[in-house]
């Protein structure tokens, strides 16, 4: 398209049909829009189709801060329940180390009752009343392992390959390498039920990454992204005006200096813009059906996971790429009989709800729902007993269990399996980094080609490692 000499750049810009901002992102990116309005960037910077046929275009990750004890939630041990309150064999603990835990405790078999749900025939403990109903659709990784031993480390180790601050996210990631399907929204979104975890910002952070890329924070209560909205008595056209001659001096600079982080500026001004009209739509549920709500356990206006949980559902609907819901207090080193319960019953219904909303409007065919956290739990009792009960379990790396549903997963489906106790993986070890390579793979990615240069080294969300999880692609 050429220009006409008298146009000028405001007016080209305004009637092109493109913000400044978009045609500067499309700079920053060397990208162009396909035919279906979906952006897809490269490892290099410019747009161009997955390096395969994708399974899933969406990513719902349910993180559980704190750790879940897998033993008490979905690894039935019968041995260790019979073994309760023994010591520890010494050939257990023998060469490894624990958090707080010495290497002398007793054995702690889980208090509750598992049972055998669906064609599937996937064990899950009673503490699931609601998410067992939908067990033929979970495909769980019983041998999960991580390299990590302590929260804030491990949690960073997850979503982004290292176990310090610095290199960006899983989310940013896909974000970088597959751009948003929808230019009023960003690609990834977070929801928090509760504080943030150890990591805290960090865990959706570009790194990096040029810092269009981060996770934006979403709230289900009050305002739904901070200081989006305009001041008071400033009014939407006198911030067009603002943004368009800030544009302007922004541009010059980019001109002058060359700095990538200032077309993003540009961008992310645009964007706010935009989200300004369509945010507060979508973090309103009050258009939901009463039944829909009534499934979820959510209520219009409240904070709460099973809020979260339903607005990831229309973040799906509207093209955001990844949407990942944080939520805490699941660190159960003492109390756990009373602790685990509660916070089963607050994510129990509403993550079943998902996974059934999902499936009967056709979005979880292409949408991949990740439950897990940052690493699991030990076979041993922390702390004091009551009578014959278990008080708390410390941290384990070494064997632990998340589970996956649609995006191409193999429903109904596992892999690995631990010793009796729960304490080793004995087959089919699955690595951090395993988990991430087969996500970015059902995304349509190649998780060693998914790079970026930084300081002279090429890296990757993987680092060096990583390998498909094919037993569990349908």
């Amino acid at each position: 398209m050429s220009i006409n000499s008298k146009t000028t750049r405001r007016g080209f810009v305004q009637g092109s049909g493109f913000s400044l901002g978009g045609i500067a992102l499309a700079t920053l990116l060397g990208s162009e829009a396909h035919a279906d309005g979906t952006q897809v960037s490269s490892p290099t910077g410019g747009l161009s189709p997955p390096h395969h046929r994708p399974r899933a275009k969406h990513v719902i990750y349910l993180h559980m801060i704190g750790a879940p004890s897998q033993l008490d939630l979905f690894e039935e041990k019968p041995e260790l329940v019979k073994r309760h309150n023994e010591p520890c064999p010494p050939e257990l603990t023998k060469g490894r180390d624990f958090a707080f835990i010495g290497k002398t405790s007793t054995l702690a078999g889980s208090p509750w009752k598992f049972k055998t749900h669906g064609e599937s025939g996937h064990r899950m403990s009673e503490l699931w009343p609601h998410l067992s109903t939908v067990a033929d659709e979970l495909a769980f990784v019983h041998s999960l392992h991580t390299e990590e031993i302590n929260h804030a480390p491990a949690q960073m180790f997850l979503h982004s390959g290292f176990g310090r601050g610095g290199r960006p996210s899983f989310g940013s990631w896909v974000s970088y390498g597959l751009g948003s399907e929808n230019q009023d929204l960003p690609g990834y979104v977070v929801l928090l039920s509760g504080p943030a975890g150890g990591a805290g910002t960090s865990l959706w952070s570009s790194g990096f990454l040029p810092s269009v890329y981060q996770g934006i924070q979403f709230r289900s209560e009050g305002d739904p992204v901070l200081f989006l909205s305009n001041p008071e008595g400033r009014s939407r056209d006198a911030r067009r005006q603002e943004l368009d001659a800030l544009a302007e001096l922004n541009e010059q600079q980019f001109l002058a200096t060359g700095d990538p982080e200032i077309q993003t500026r540009i961008s992310q001004y645009e964007m706010a813009f935009r989200m300004q009209a369509s945010v507060p739509d979508l973090m309103s549920i009050d258009d939901e059906s009463a039944e829909t709500i009534a499934s979820y356990g959510a209520t219009p206006g409240k904070a709460s996971f099973a809020n979260n949980c339903l607005l990831a559902r229309r973040l799906v609907e509207r093209g955001v790429r990844l949407i990942e819901l944080y939520d805490s207090d699941w660190d159960h080193h003492s109390g756990i009989e009373d602790r685990l319960p509660k916070k089963c019953a607050q994510t129990d219904q509403p993550i079943a709800a998902l996974i059934a909303d999902l499936k009967e409007r056709g979005l979880l065919e292409d949408t991949l729902v990740i439950w897990g956290s940052e690493f699991g739990r030990t076979p041993l009792n922390q702390g004091g007993t009551k009578g014959d009960g278990i008080n708390g379990r410390d941290h384990h790396k070494d064997a632990f269990t998340c589970w996956l549903a649609g995006g191409g997963i193999k429903p109904g489906g596992s892999i690995g399996k631990t010793d009796d106790f729960g304490m080793d993986v004995i087959e089919d070890p699955v690595h951090v980094h395993d988990l991430n390579a087969t996500v970015l793979h059902l995304l349509g990615v190649d998780h060693e080609r998914l790079t970026y240069r930084f300081q002279g080294r090429e890296f990757r969300l993987t680092d060096v490692h990583g390998n498909v999880l094919n037993k569990l692609i349908s």
